[in-house]
């Protein structure tokens, strides 16, 4: 959705390293975001992401208009709906139009552009599994890549919303990747249960001032079936707001990077 970072560069950088053309996609999709919502003040910087581009050497950006991806209009298009318990499981449990927001959009985008590769962040990783098992389901021919989260020095996920952190805020933030990382280390050699594990990572982000921590939780890879006992491959989750700002991390465990393709 534009406003392009070091995680946005890093799938352009695997892009161009694994095929002959990279195309970018920069569209602020108004079906991910519910009425009250920030999708008049998500961060749209086009020239900067248009510069970013040429700098990594991509082919072609995409930047649609809404008129362009939506003729018929946001509430008379077909949509595209995942299966409920990947819908509105999670995070879409707190913000139930994203997924199948997210699921029409990448349809659509697909249909397109037609690309044989795409290349998607594993921060969002309930979005990957949703985009996964769409084209698995649908038939459509392009090759899924998940590329492992992109981190600042302090361990932060890079986010376009980190900008809108305060100073307090983003000094404190980096204990969502502290408390996965945790669990994850933990988890192997403590005698503790996952469960209590989780549960002590609960109370360690709740323990901050103004931070409404969501879910903190351990899934399947590929079901995102949530998990109470320690399991490989699994996926630690967590999703926080920040007052107003909605910041997620993912920590895969003993798990090999995601590249799934579309055929049977």
């Amino acid at each position: 959705m534009g406003a392009l970072h070091e995680g946005h560069l890093t799938l352009i950088r695997q892009a161009r390293s694994e095929c002959q053309r990279v195309i970018v996609s920069i569209f602020v999709n108004p079906l991910q975001f519910g009425p009250t919502e920030d999708f008049g003040k998500y961060p749209r910087t086009f020239e900067r992401d248009r510069d970013l581009c040429e700098q990594e050497g991509v082919d072609v950006i995409f930047h649609p208009t809404v008129d362009v991806m939506y003729p018929g209009g946001q509430s008379g298009t077909t949509k595209v709906i995942p299966p409920e318990v990947l819908e509105k499981s999670l995070y879409g449990e707190y913000r139930p139009a994203f997924f199948s927001g997210v699921a029409t959009v990448v349809t659509r985008l697909f249909n397109l552009v037609q690309p044989d590769v795409a290349y998607f962040g594993e921060k969002d990783f309930q979005q990957l599994v949703v985009i996964k098992k769409m084209v698995f389901d649908l038939h459509i021919p392009v090759k899924i890549v998940g590329v492992e989260t992109v981190r600042e020095k302090d361990g932060l996920a890079f986010s376009s919303r980190n900008v809108f952190l305060s100073e307090r805020q983003r000094g404190e933030a980096p204990l969502l990747y502290k408390t996965l990382n945790q669990i994850a280390q933990q988890s192997k050699a403590s005698k503790k249960l996952l469960s209590e594990l989780l549960a002590d990572g609960v109370k360690t982000i709740s323990s901050l001032e103004d931070v409404d921590l969501k879910y903190l939780v351990a899934c399947d890879v590929d079901s995102l079936e949530t998990l109470t006992e320690y399991r490989l491959p699994m996926v630690l989750l967590v999703a926080a707001k920040f007052k107003e700002v909605w910041l997620i991390d993912t920590l895969v465990v003993n798990a090999e990077p995601l590249a799934v393709k579309a055929d049977r």
